[in-house]
């Protein structure tokens, strides 16, 4: 397996996790059962999930100069993932994210952003080097999106491929689409992007044409235990993913834009990419935690 280069460029939180039969209701305290804290945020989720797969990953974040960013340094390099270019803020404590995880390991997150909320254009600017030497920026929407909108149009400058997973739902600044080599929202994300309402095959394929119009090259749209919608020139598709029993679904979509950076920086097709960042998903839903879940490439040979 030959080495990939890959830029994520992201958030990094500390997850706080508790399982519980449901969630609460407005007013409501339950009592709940494990409590769990994990390595978290979806730029760092992504980063590990891309490493154990395989590729060769540097990350630019900024994290709290706290025990929670100290940590968070230490598994980065613990993980094989080049950390030159995150930085220790004094003025902002590290991202914190409180999860609840039900019977059905579904989950809400509520997320501090902390240090992620400070992370800049000139930040990313001092990582220009990096834009010339790998072959994907991967990104999500847990730092602020001028700097996302930035990072994008460095990297298409640099003639590099752009995956943005639009997570947190937010709605996106129109120039940004045409930076975009690949969109990968979730339901609720693809709803924000169009106003479509997604509860049909015909409605996921009207969503993702329209999000086609606004200038990405090519729209993936995750449905969990359902696998992901893909569509670009060649048309709309389907692709599966493996039947599993869920247990945590928490970083799922993470671990599949992880896995989507490295299958399209080892050449393979889109088809096979997708394929291949579902298999890994739904590995990840059989374990608890975000990072803690991220597979390795063994991994998936055992769920073909």
């Amino acid at each position: 397996m030959s080495s990939t280069s890959i830029l994520v460029i992201g958030s990094s939180n500390t997850d706080m996790v508790i399982k519980a039969d449901t969630f609460p209701g407005p007013g409501e305290t339950i009592l709940g059962g494990q409590f769990f804290m994990f390595p978290g945020g979806k730029g760092a989720n992504q980063a590990v999930a891309a490493s154990r797969l395989g590729g060769d990953v540097t990350f630019i974040a900024k994290i709290g100069n706290d025990i929670f960013g100290k940590q968070a340094l230490q598994q980065f390099k613990k993980e094989g993932i080049r950390t030159d270019f995150i930085v220790a803020d004094a003025e902002h404590p590290s991202g914190v994210a409180l999860i609840t995880v039900d019977a059905n390991g579904e989950n809400t997150i509520v997320v501090a952003q902390g240090a992620n909320g400070a992370l800049t254009a000139e930040d990313v600017n001092k990582a220009s080097s990096e834009f010339s030497r790998v072959a994907i920026l991967l990104m999500q929407l847990e730092i602020p999106i001028d700097t996302v909108t930035h990072a994008a149009r460095l990297a298409k400058q640099a003639g590099k491929k752009v995956i943005l997973n639009p997570a947190p739902a937010a709605v996106l600044p129109e120039a940004l689409f045409k930076d975009l080599h690949i969109i990968t929202p979730n339901r609720s994300e693809t709803e924000t992007l169009t106003g479509v309402v997604i509860k049909d095959a015909a409605s996921i394929e009207t969503a993702a044409k329209r999000l086609k119009a606004k200038g990405v090259e090519h729209v993936i749209i995750t449905l969990g235990s359902e696998g992901a919608y893909l569509y670009n020139d060649q048309g709309g598709r389907h692709i599966d993913t493996p039947t599993v029993k869920a247990v945590d679904t928490t970083a799922a979509g993470d671990v599949f834009n992880g896995a989507l950076a490295v299958a399209l920086a080892e050449q393979m097709t889109l088809d096979e990419a997708v394929a291949f960042a579902n298999r890994a998903a739904a590995i990840s839903v059989t374990k608890m935690g975000a990072q803690a879940s991220a597979p390795y490439r063994k991994e998936l040979m055992s769920i073909l």
